[in-house]
Order: C-alpha cells, then structure tokens, then sequence
C-alpha cells in the first residue's frame, strides 16, 4: 500500500510540476525570448502538400503564429532573411526508448519461475501497464543532438520492456528548456509487444502463441474486471482499463508478427498501431487487409562479402534477395495506401537515418510520402496534429531550415529549432567555398576541387597531371590546407591557412616544407552547381549510389520456390492411370480421373471434358495425397512450456507460411498435415490441420471448418526428465493428477457457466469443456503401457474418448483396450531405442494394432520423414506383411479419418477435394518421384517445374553475387555471412 501511496504521489507531483512554472531557478539569470522572430523569403513546407514560396514564417513563444507570403511581421520582431533556404517541418519519431535506461536482465540460464514476484498486480510479470515512461525519463542531451542532427524534433519514448508496457512519454527534444516544457504529452499512448520482460524470469509465457494467448485472456479478464466481478483489487488491469481509450502501440517487429498482433486486436476491437519489420512487401494484401496503421524501421541489409566462394553458397536466396528488397518497403506499402510513420528504431544510431531514407527514396519512396511518414501521418496517429508535424498557426516552432530540398544527399541542414529554439547544425552564412580553383605556387599551377558538406569538405589538388595528397578543414571562415610536395616519397607538405572573400577566392599564406612563407591566392573558376554536375560522374560518395543492383521479383512465399502469381485451379483430366483408390473398387489399371472444380468429378474410363488439360499418366500412378497426422513443420514455435497445461494456446497463432518444408512435403506427395504442438506439458496446446497450399497467407492454410484437435503428452518430456525443471509434475503419477485435477475444474467451470450467474471467461477452461463435450479432439504422445493405461482410466472417469495415441510405440501391449476405447495409433514404422523409454518399440508395432482392428497411421514428428512417408508406409509390408492397398491407407485414408476429414480427403472418390498425387513410379517405391501435387485442383508442386526454377535460383544467386561484389568494390559496407541452420522442430523442441 505504501508503494503504491509513494507510486501515485510521485506521478501527482510529475504533473504538478509540469504545470507549474513558478519553481525558484539556482542556476543563474534565465531570460525567455518573447519577442516575434520572422523568418523570410524562404521555400515553406507548411505540410508536405502544403509549400509557400518565397514566404515568412512567423514565430512566438516556441509557437507558429502565422506562415505566407504576405505576412503581417510586428515592429519588434527578430527579422531572419532566409533567401534560398527551404523550412519543414521538424520530424518525429513515433517508437522511441529516448530518456529511458535500458531494463537491464535478471538472472540468467534456464529460468525456473512459476509463479509472480509482485502481489497486487496481474498474475504475470510480463503485464505491466501500470508502467508509466514519465516516471523514468531523463533528458539524455548526448542522444538529443543526435536526433536533432538527425532532424528529429520529438520523440515518443516508452520503457522497451515486457509484453504490456505502459505509457509513453511524447517529448520534444529542447536542449534549452526543462521537462515542464518538454513533455507534450506525459501520457502518450499504450505499447504492448510479444516479447517478456527481462527483469522477470517468470516462464509463461515462453512463446509467441503462449504471449497471444495471454493477452487474449488479460483482455478477458479486464472486461470481468470492468463490470466489478473480481473480488480483489489489481493494479494492473486497472491501469489497463484506464489506458485503453489511448493510442495503443504494438512492436511486431516482422511482417508475419504484423499480423498476428492484429488477430488479437481485431478479437477485441482494438486497432493497433503496429511497429513493423521491414519486410511487408512480401504480403502487401494481407498488410492491406490490417486496416491498421504501421511504424517501419529502416535498418536496410547491407550487401554480403560474398569473395569467399565456400561462404557464399551457404546464403540463402531470401537473404540475399532481402539486400535489394527491403529498401523497397516503404515505396510498396505507400502504393496499397497503407499509413505509416518512419522511425530510427533499430538502427545502430540516429546518424544513419538519413542515409536509409535516401536508399528508400531511391528505391521508388516519394519525396512528398517520405515527408508525411515523418510529420503528419505520425502527428496523426498521435493525435496531435493541431500541435506537431506541420507548421500551421498555432503548431510549435519545430522546424528545419535546410539550404535545399531536405531528401537531397548534397543539401545542407542548417538548424533545427525545437519549440522556438534554435539549433545550429551548420551556420548557415558561411560561404559555401565549394567549387574549383587555381593557384600557383613556387612556379607551379595547381587546380583545386573541393567538394562535399561544408563541414566535412574534401579535396583534390593536381599539379603537372599528378595528384598530390590532401587535406582540408573550414572552420569560421577560416581554411586549413595541407598537401604532398612533388617528391610525395618524402612526405613533405605545404601548408595553407587563408580566408575567404566576398568573391569566394581564397586569401592567406603557403608555409613550405624549408619553413619560408609565400603569399597564396586561389581564385574559385567553377561554382558549386557546375562542380556537382560534373562531380555527379566521378565522386567517390556519388559513385556508392551508382551500384545497380537487380532487384529480385516478390514472390510467393519469398523465396526461390515462390510463385510469381498464385496458380490457380484447373480442369485437368488424367488418363491411362493406375488409380490407388482406396475406396472397394481398390486399384484400378489404365483409368480416368477428372477434376474440375477443385473435386474429384468422374472416374472411369474414355473419360472427356472440353477445355480440360489432359495429363497422359500411362504407367504412373495417380493416388490420394499423404496425409502426415503428427508433424511440426511450418510452425513458428511448437512447445509452450510455461506451464503444465497450455490449452489455451493454438498452433494456429504461429503458422510460418515461408517453410521450406511445406515446398518439400508437397515434393513428397503431402497434402494435408496437422501440426501439432509439441510435449513439454501434460496439457499442451491446440492444433492447426492445414494443406500445405504453398504461397498463400498462413490463415489460408487451414482447412476450412477443420475438426478442434489438441495435443495432450505422457512420459519423460512432460515431467522434464532431461532437463532441470521444477514445475509439477516431476513424476508419472504427477501426471495423472494434473489430468484429474484439470478435468475437475473444466467440470465446474462448465457447471457456473450453465448455471447463469456470471463467470470469467476461461479460455484454458473453455478448450477443456470442449473435450469433455465431444467437441475437441485429443492426440496424445504416448510410449510407456502403464501410462496409457492410466490415461485410458482417466477418460473413462471422466467420460470422454482419446481420438489417437500419437507414438504410441508399445501400442503392441495393449491393442485390444485401444479397440475396445476406440482410440487410433499414429506411429512411426521402425523407430526405436532413441531414448530410454522407447526401448521396447518393435517395427511390427504398426501391423500389430492393425491387425488387432485399430485405425493405424505413420507419422513422421520430422520434416525430414515428413516427404518419404510413403516408403515409411512400405515398412510396414516388410514388418508384419501387411497387403500393399492397406499399407498405402496407412498414410492417406487413415490419418484422414483419425483427423475426422475422411468425408473430404484420404481416397479418390467422387465428391471428394481434389486433393491427388500423380507418382513416376509405385507409390510405395523407393524410386518413386511426386511428378505433380495437386490439393483442390491447384498444382502446388511440378516436378518439370522444380527443375526449371532450379536453374532459376542459381541464375539469381549468381546475380546477386555480382551486384554484391560490384557494390563492395564501390566502396560500400557489407557484412559478414553467418550460417544460418535452420532448426527442424520436434515434440520436446523448446
């Protein structure tokens, strides 16, 4: 209570002294302009669509008074003639951590944090709103003159730290003033992101879909929490609610987390604000479709050192392709009309951001969309556009005088003024003495260039066709020159130090080598505009610019399997087949099969259809796609071990549509595909039952109406036998009371529910009421007999039935009571011994539970297994002599039914999705290759194809290379290659 009295006094006093302007100084006299300052005849951006030639702009007390040509400017006023200058708007930065310490970790090594460390506030560590970045912020002058040098006269800064983090700070970036005038606004908007607080080492939630469902359920509660429900007070959801009329910020950080941060939102009806990745470019329509504003970085890649041979063939084409993709961001999204800021977050410094901004300009980015991302549309968001982002009446005096157009890399910033007061980058009445010059000393002619940013001014001096070394520096119109001699080998100089006239030609004196003095005069024979029409060829800044790299097409998904344009559904008619039906006609020899419509239309022979493509298949084999019942491919993350039940979570959250290995599995004949979550918990989570539609948008992959399936564990996984943990269960018969304990809660909770008094929404709960209900599924990871007895006895107890035993490698032991709970086993074919509980695995497992009249699948849990699923299914004709046709069913119709979409997939039958495969050879041959995969008519994957973009990607690669090693040689940075090991999930992957 004592905290929080202190936590509320400490804000009370915040704002008072943010108010107040009363307080006593002791640092001296402080005096306040408060006169008029009019700044004339300058180029004015009053908005980036808004420009006033040759205006004034006319400022008072750090505010704009007015802006035009025929400005009234009062007798007092400080009068700036700004002839030739261009004035904008001060830019602002909307993702900021300015004035904030760094949250610095706690602890270290795997964590073993269950519980909350705080009481009085929400039940996880990582839910902060209660947080407030005023409380924490101090001016950091150092990062302010960055920014301003930048062009940066506000920033909205928050504490970077946990999922909910609070409020941020909007604060303008005024050296000269105190945060009382400063702080725009103390309460700016809300920030939430996925990632946890590293001040905590609380371990839920320990993934992304674990971070999505927690906020799912914090928004729950805090709606149970509003209608004054909760029995006991809790700071956080308190702050929550009280923030939620904010402008709430979301750090995504990739375009796939885009997405997922606006699927939670959307459940809620909260629009975020979402901080980017960078790489949206490569689903614009599904960006599109967010309807929500965006903040994008601009941390461009830099070209890779490609001269090692060895190295460069280990970079993968997305990466490569990224180099001369991303720049293109901000131009794609500007073109779909998609509102958004730019921010410096992520890059290494603020002095960066204008070279960034350039390579954006140059890739396509308007001048006038640059100039918005950077004023109005940030102002917007915010909310304040009557005060920032523009220079309209009534707007603080945040501006920039440049001496041209602000996205040009040769124009100068001048100064930058912050709430009227004035920063000064570069003075802007020094003589710009860039040009060409000749001079003659000691008998010779010389010609001088001297080129560049006033304040970094480079020189090229020539005598008799030789170049000699040189440098220079201009301070106050002061020059320092020093060049070699004749006999460079001696490293002999002259000297120079002169100044500079009305005419710009130089005035001072040469001191020699011998130490004697001369008189030097160097008269200016080219100006600066006809020095950087000619330096435009030669320069070696300009000549980094000339680097034109090719830009590789955006392709579905981005990368060298992609599709440039999504195939389509086709009318297609095979003939001459030997069909695998796996319906009772069985195999049929020299047999049609149409597809039209994405189904399975005629089967037959002499089969004809106007307008279809007809594919002659004589001696091949057409059959129902594979269908893998346990796989954990194409998932961004598989285990949420955070607790011991994660019910709440879905592997539908994490989806990763750019998997190489949906491309793979389609190689392999695979057209549907449940993946699960892994077995780090009794309770794990949801599943997601996809077609592997390569190219389209992750949501896109999921079959429509799919059947509720989740994962449920036993074993050593789930009581963390090979890891130290601490978390209940640390035995089998823990598990088993995990179970009873849940399923009793899951009975109650279901009992208030119905009774009509009011209840909070449980997700967790609500999955668990769904399998009692029938209306869940659950695969369960088994090997050991004794714990599928126990688990068997549970469902009894409880009433409800297991749908498949996942592994279940010592089903051999108890086939019988699987046939009798009607439980199926999903197994592999001849794995075993890889851990202590597997000793007892046989390979004739599979044809033992068959045999026994179990449904019986092969799976793989590998996505290398994955795409030979169908020589896995041939095993088991080896092990235990089961018939080809049955064995084949082993993984196709199956798993279909184990999956309950056998009414949809899983045989070739009239009626069913087109969902086939056409096999060069038998399909239960090792010889055998997938020629063409079709899910729902569409060809996913075509072996004639896959040859061909083959070619393609190592035409583009070498490419890239080139432009990569082009761009080195022009002097630009790249950076090291690091190989990249893509990890392949399994159950127990954390």
């Amino acid at each position: 209570m004592i905290k929080t009295l202190l936590t509320i006094m400490t804000f009370m006093c915040s704002f008072s002294m943010l108010a107040q302007d009363y307080f006593p100084k002791n640092d001296g006299v402080s005096t306040k302009n408060t006169n008029y300052t009019a700044i004339t005849n300058a180029k004015i951006y009053v908005t980036p669509t808004q420009v006033v030639e040759k205006g004034t702009l006319l400022i008072k007390d750090g505010k704009v008074i007015s802006t035009g040509t025929s400005v009234n400017i009062p007798k007092n006023a400080t009068q700036i003639d700004a002839t030739g200058k261009s004035i904008y708007p001060s830019f602002i930065d909307m993702y900021s951590d300015f004035g904030i310490e760094k949250p610095k970790r706690q602890g270290s090594g795997r964590s073993s944090q269950y519980d909350p460390s705080r009481t009085g506030f929400y039940w996880n560590d990582h839910v902060m709103p209660e947080n407030n970045a005023i409380d924490q912020f101090q001016y950091d002058s150092k990062k302010a003159e960055d920014l301003i040098k930048a062009g940066f006269g506000v920033v909205n800064t928050h504490i970077q730290d946990g999922i909910v983090r609070g409020t941020g700070t909007l604060v303008a970036l005024n050296s000269d003033g105190d945060n009382s005038m400063r702080i725009i606004d103390a309460k700016s908007a809300q920030y939430l992101s996925f990632s946890k607080s590293v001040k905590s080492n609380q371990s839920y939630p320990s993934s992304i879909m674990g971070s999505m469902a927690l906020l799912r359920q914090l928004y729950n509660d805090a709606d149970w929490y509003a209608k004054g429900n909760s029995e006991t007070k809790d700071l956080s959801i308190e702050a929550l609610n009280n923030n939620k009329s904010m402008v709430q910020i979301f750090e995504a950080g990739s375009r796939a987390n885009d997405l997922r941060a606006d699927k939670v939102g959307d459940l809620f009806n909260i629009q975020y604000i979402i901080l980017g990745g960078g790489d949206e470019y490569e689903r614009l329509d599904e960006i599109k479709a967010m309807n929500a504003p965006m903040i994008i970085p601009i941390n461009f890649p830099e070209a890779y050192d490609v001269e090692n041979a060895f190295l460069a063939s280990t970079l993968s084409i997305q990466d490569m392709r990224a180099w001369t993709q991303k720049p293109r961001n901000p131009k794609l999204l500007a073109e779909k009309n998609i509102p958004f800021a730019l921010t410096t977050h992520d890059l290494k410094s603020a002095k960066d951001f204008k070279s960034n901004l350039l390579k954006a300009i140059e890739a396509g980015l308007s001048k006038e969309k640059a100039l918005e991302a950077l004023t109005t549309v940030p102002a917007q968001l915010l909310g304040k556009s009557d005060q920032i982002g523009s220079l309209k009446n009534g707007a603080y005096a945040n501006f920039l005088i440049t001496s041209g157009d602000i996205f040009d890399k040769k124009t100068t910033l001048y100064e930058n003024w912050v709430q009227g007061y004035k920063n000064t980058i570069e003075d802007r009445n020094t003589v710009d003495i860039t040009g060409t010059y000749a001079f003659t000393l000691a008998g010779d002619t010389y010609e001088m260039i001297l080129s560049g940013e006033l304040t970094k001014l480079k020189s090229e001096i020539t005598a008799n066709n030789n170049k000699r070394g040189s440098k220079i520096s201009y301070v106050e119109d002061w020059v320092n020159i020093a060049f070699t001699t004749q006999d460079s080998t001696k490293k002999e100089f002259v000297r120079v130090i002169a100044t500079v006239d009305a005419n710009k030609n130089l005035n001072g004196k040469a001191i020699l080598p011998t130490g004697s003095e001369m008189s030097f005069f160097a008269k200016q024979t080219e100006s600066k505009k006809e020095i950087d029409s000619k330096k435009d060829d030669d320069d070696d800044d300009d000549d980094k610019t000339e680097v034109t790299a090719a830009v590789s097409p955006i392709t579905f998904p981005n990368n060298g399997y992609g599709f440039e344009t999504l195939p389509e559904a086709e009318t297609l008619l095979f003939t001459n087949a030997t069909v695998w039906t796996n319906e009772k006609d069985g195999i049929l020899e020299n047999t049609d099969v149409l597809i039209k419509n994405g189904k399975i239309a005629k089967i037959g022979k002499n089969l004809s259809e106007g307008g279809a493509t007809v594919i002659d298949a004589t001696g091949k084999h057409l059959t129902s796609g594979v269908i893998d019942e346990h796989s954990h491919i194409a998932a961004a993350s598989v285990n949420e071990g955070g607790q011991n039940s994660s019910a709440e979570v879905t592997i539908e959250d994490v989806l990763d549509d750019t998997d190489v290995n949906l491309y793979r599995n389609l190689a392999g004949g695979v057209t549907s595909i449940q993946i699960l979550h892994g077995s780090a918990n009794p309770i794990g989570g949801r599943s997601a039952i996809i077609k592997p539609k390569w190219g389209h948008a992750a949501k896109d992959l999921i079959i429509d109406n799919s059947p509720k399936f989740i994962k449920f564990a036993l074993g050593e996984n789930v009581k963390q036998s090979n890891w130290e943990g601490t978390r209940f269960p640390q035995t089998r018969m823990g598990v088993e009371q995990v179970y009873v304990d849940y399923f009793t809660r899951a009975k109650a909770y279901e009992a208030l529910k119905k009774s009509g008094n009011p209840y909070r929404q449980d997700t967790e709960m609500e999955t668990l009421v769904e399998i009692l209900n029938g209306e869940r599924f659950i695969s369960c990871h088994s090997y050991v007999q004794s714990e599928i007895n126990m688990f068997l006895k549970v469902a009894e107890q409880f009433d409800f039935r297991i749908n498949t035993f996942t592994h279940i490698l010592e089903g051999y032991k108890l086939a019988d009571k699987m046939v009798e709970h009607g439980v199926g086993g999903s197994t592999f074919s001849d794995w075993w011994s890889y851990k202590y509980e597997v000793n007892d695995a046989i390979p004739y497992n599979a044809a033992i539970m068959h045999d026994a009249g179990v449904t019986v699948a092969i799976n793989s849990d590998d996505a290398e297994m994955s795409r030979r699923l169908n020589q896995e299914a041939a095993k088991t004709i080896k092990y235990g002599g089961v018939s080809e046709e049955e064995a084949w069913k082993f993984v196709t119709l199956n798993p279909a039914k184990l999956l309950h979409i056998d009414d949809r997939v899983g045989s070739i039958k009239v009626g069913k999705d087109a969902d086939v495969v056409l096999w060069t050879d038998h399909p239960l041959s090792v010889y055998a290759k997938a020629e063409k995969t079709i899910i729902e008519g569409v060809t996913y994957f075509d072996l004639k194809r896959d040859e061909m973009i083959r070619t393609q990607i190592k035409k583009e690669k070498n490419q890239l290379i080139n432009d990569m090693l082009q761009a080195k040689n022009k002097g630009l940075k790249t950076q090291p290659i690091k190989k990249k090991e893509k990890e392949l999930l399994h159950c127990d992957s954390e």
